[in-house]
């Protein structure tokens, strides 16, 4: 491995940071999501049974115990219970857009880490390139066949560890920005429901 980031050239090394830095991304986010979606499926079990006994103090204790951009929205709208109806959506809103880059935290590096790696590769097989010319312009008809091998193997090597850096953090980007607009509207669904009930709409 080590000896293949060295035949690669100086390249390799911002390459090799983009792909530690996309992998924890990756699996920062995907914990992100999954422990959030787990969280908020219990917390709107249970705030159904606390609206229902109008118990608003558990119901904002267990908002602040569930930790989620949904549960801060809630809790929110809790804390606006006895304001005017349009006063309270207008609040919950402005929350609502408060929460939203939670969710869409690291996702902007992450889509960044995508293209750039496709454009280190890029410019590893230009280098690589020149470098190969050089040595057939410099030794005869084929010049040293050593360097040039070297030469032709920084211009693939850089090439193929772009592409393999960018390929899963383009899929695993897009992923998520999906994710995000499906957690988005389970929001949107849950805080709408929470809202029905304060104002008496719904038991």
């Amino acid at each position: 491995m080590f000896e293949m980031l060295k035949s690669g050239g100086i390249l390799m090394l911002p390459i090799a940071v983009c792909a530690v830095t996309a992998t924890f991304i990756i699996i920062e986010r995907c914990y992100f999501f999954y422990a959030i979606k787990k969280r908020d499926r219990n917390l709107m079990k249970t705030m159904k049974e606390l609206l229902q006994k109008k118990d608003f103090s558990s119901a904002e204790v267990l908002c602040s115990a569930s930790g989620t951009p949904t549960a801060q929205v809630i809790k929110k709208a809790l804390e606006c219970r006895n304001w005017d109806e349009t006063d309270m959506k207008t609040a919950v809103s402005a929350e609502m857009d408060a929460v939203v880059p939670q969710l869409e935290h690291l996702l902007t590096p992450l889509g960044t880490i995508a293209n750039i790696s496709t454009l280190l590769g890029l410019l590893g097989t230009v280098t690589g390139n020149i470098k190969a010319f050089g040595v057939l312009g410099s030794g005869g008809t084929m010049g040293n066949p050593a360097l040039l091998a070297a030469a032709i193997a920084e211009a693939l090597l850089t090439t193929a560890a772009g592409l393999a850096v960018s390929i899963p953090a383009l899929i695993f980007s897009n992923y998520f920005v999906s994710r995000v607009n499906r957690r988005i509207a389970e929001m949107e669904s849950n805080v709408t429901t929470v809202l029905l009930r304060l104002t008496g709409r719904i038991l």
